[in-house]
C-alpha cells in the first residue's frame, strides 16, 4: 500500500480534474512551502551535527558534479528531440538539473517508512544538486546567445533563491544547535513533518491537475522526455549511491533527487534571468509529469532498482 501522504496528492489530483472548488490559498501555500523546506534543512543539520568531516569532501563534489553534468546533457538533448528553442532548452536544462524538495521529502519519509538507514549528510544532496544547475543552464544560455552577463550575478541569483536560503539556512541552525539545543522547536518542525508534507502534496495535486486538463498532447515529445529521463537520471544517481557506498536510504533518495525535477527554485531563477523561456512549459514537464511519475511510481521503482543492485 503507498504511504499515506501520497493519497493526498491524488485526492487533490483527483479533485482538481473534477473541477472542484477546493483550493489552497496563496498565502498558505507559501507558509505551507516554507515549513516544509525549513524542516528538511533542519532534519539534515541534526543529522549532520557532530558528524561532519574531511571524509564527506568527495561526495559532496561527485554531487556537485551530478548538478553540472545533467543540464549540460539535457540542453543539446531537449534542443533536438523536443525540438525547443536556446531559452526553452536551457529552461528545462535547469529544471531536470536542480532538484525536488517535494520528491526528496517523499523519498525521505519511503526511506523511513521502510527503514532504510540514511546517512547524516543525506539532505545536503538538496542543496548541493539546487543551485550548479541552474547557474549552469544559464550560462549555457548566455553563451548560445551571445549575452555578455556577469557570472556574478548569476550565482546572486540563485544563491538568494528562497529554496536555497530556507534549506542552507534551516541546515545550518539544525548543524549549529543540535538535537539539545533545538528541542524547543523541533515538535512543531519535526513532529509534523508528515501533515506539512501531506498538506503540500494536496496543493502540488492541485497544481499538476491545472497542467493535465486538457491534456497537451501537442507537446507528446516533452512528455516522453519527461517521463523516460527520470529512469535514465535515477539509474545513475542510484547507481553511483551504491558505488559510494552510501546507506540503502540515501542511495534510494540520491537517485529519487537526480531523477526529479525542480518546480520551486528553478522557475523564479529562469524567469529573472531568461524571461525569453516559456516557464510554463518546465513547469508543465517538471510537475505536471515527472513530478507525480516520481511519487506515484518512481520512488517504489529506484527501491526495486535498488535491491536489485544490492542483492
Amino acid at each position: 500500500m503507498p504511504d499515506i501522504v501520497i493519497m493526498f496528492f491524488l485526492l487533490g489530483a483527483l479533485a482538481g480534474v473534477a473541477k472542484s472548488d477546493l483550493q489552497v490559498p496563496k498565502a498558505a501555500y507559501d507558509t505551507l512551502s516554507i515549513l516544509l523546506m525549513l524542516t528538511l534543512g533542519l532534519k539534515g543539520g541534526l543529522a549532520l551535527h557532530g558528524q561532519v568531516s574531511w571524509q564527506l569532501l568527495p561526495e559532496v563534489i561527485i554531487v556537485i558534479l551530478i548538478g553540472i553534468a545533467i543540464p549540460l546533457a539535457v540542453y543539446p538533448l531537449v534542443r533536438k528531440l523536443a525540438g525547443l528553442n536556446p531559452a526553452d532548452s536551457a529552461s528545462l536544462a535547469a529544471h531536470y538539473g536542480s532538484a525536488s524538495a517535494g520528491t526528496f521529502a517523499v523519498a525521505l519519509a519511503f526511506a523511513e517508512a521502510n527503514n532504510l538507514a540514511i546517512a547524516p549528510q543525506t539532505t545536503l544532496y538538496l542543496v548541493l544538486l539546487e543551485l550548479p544547475a541552474i547557474v549552469v543552464a544559464i550560462m549555457i544560455y548566455r553563451k548560445v546567445t551571445g549575452s555578455t552577463s556577469k557570472a556574478s550575478a548569476i550565482w546572486h541569483e540563485a544563491l538568494t533563491s528562497r529554496g536555497v536560503v530556507l534549506l542552507a539556512g534551516g541546515l545550518l541552525i539544525g548543524y549549529w544547535y543540535g538535537p539539545e539545543g533545538s528541542a524547543a522547536i523541533t515538535p512543531l518542525f519535526l513532529g509534523a513533518f508528515k501533515a506539512l508534507l501531506a498538506l503540500f502534496l494536496l496543493e502540488m495535486g492541485l497544481c499538476v491537475s491545472k497542467h493535465l486538463n486538457p491534456f497537451p498532447l501537442k507537446h507528446w515529445r516533452l512528455i516522453g522526455f519527461a517521463l523516460i529521463a527520470p529512469l535514465f537520471l535515477a539509474f545513475i544517481g542510484v547507481s553511483i549511491g551504491v558505488a559510494l557506498g552510501l546507506p540503502q536510504g540515501s542511495s534510494l533518495i540520491l537517485g529519487a533527487l537526480v531523477a526529479s525535477a525542480s518546480y520551486i527554485a528553478a522557475p523564479a531563477a529562469i524567469r529573472g534571468s531568461i524571461p525569453e523561456a516559456d516557464v510554463g512549459l518546465s513547469i508543465f514537464a517538471s510537475l505536471g509529469v515527472t513530478f507525480p511519475f516520481n511519487v506515484l511510481v518512481g520512488i517504489p521503482l529506484y527501491y526495486q532498482l535498488l535491491t536489485w543492485f544490492s542483492a
